[in-house]
């Protein structure tokens, strides 16, 4: 039985009919045992079942930030804490930063509470994830992010920043000529991308200049974030722009 704990819920990645879910909770100390099938969409809304208890809101406690939200609305991605810790010890002082696909603020609330960051822009599409954004900004006190509903083409484009992140997968290239329009001279791009593992080096890069507009590029770090599927690994590259 795989499993993993967000909050005081269990979540299941696989389990055999002879599980007890109660015998289970108590173990836990949990209210809820839940299996996510699937996220899907543009919004990354799950596709859950629930198997124990009636709650699927809870308060997950990371690094030293508190995360409000509904695993039956809105995903959390347990194998990124690093990461945003790393991406929040980067942001230098009065930087303006873009948080493209912002969620429930995963990377904007450790910005906003661990740098000195001049403001944090944070867009999102989906309105239940942008509900439990605004929450966790009031939940962790923090004065200097901009939540915005909606696409980021739309909203993008009027703001520039020192950094951005693109905390997404799959079809996060199809968005980087709008993060590369917004970025100030010498601005950071944190470029996401799930990535074979014989392209790594390569595919990532390629994608981010054929987007460049004719900026020049130098390539600071590719990140290995965890391992998205057979032979595919989630990355993040970390690219610098004149």
């Amino acid at each position: 039985m795989k499993w993993k704990k967000i909050g005081d819920i269990l979540v299941l990645d696989k389990y055999d009919d002879s599980a007890n879910f109660e015998q289970l909770a108590k173990m836990h100390n949990v209210k809820s045992i839940i299996k996510i099938d699937r996220i899907h969409g543009q919004k990354r809304e799950p596709k859950m079942e629930l198997l124990y208890g009636s709650e699927t809101e809870t308060i997950n406690k990371e690094n030293k930030c508190l995360f409000k939200l509904d695993l039956s609305k809105v995903m959390w991605s347990k194998g990124n804490n690093n990461e945003r810790i790393r991406i929040a010890g980067l942001v230098e002082e009065n930087e303006t930063v873009i948080d493209m696909f912002a969620g429930i603020g995963y990377f904007s609330i450790p910005i906003g509470k661990f740098s000195n960051a001049k403001e944090i822009i944070s867009t999102e599409i989906n309105p239940n994830s942008f509900h439990f954004l605004k929450e966790n900004i009031r939940l962790n006190k923090i004065g200097n992010i901009t939540p915005i509903l909606g696409d980021n083409r739309d909203i993008v484009p009027n703001y520039s920043a020192d950094r951005i992140i693109m905390g997404y997968v799959k079809t996060t290239h199809h968005f980087l000529d709008v993060a590369i329009g917004s970025l100030n001279k010498n601005g950071i791009i944190h470029y996401h991308e799930t990535v074979p593992d014989k392209l790594i080096e390569t595919r990532p890069i390629k994608r981010v200049r054929e987007a460049a507009n004719g900026r020049s590029v130098e390539l600071l770090n590719i990140q290995k974030i965890k391992r998205y599927a057979p032979g595919v690994m989630h990355i993040v590259a970390d690219v610098q722009f004149d």
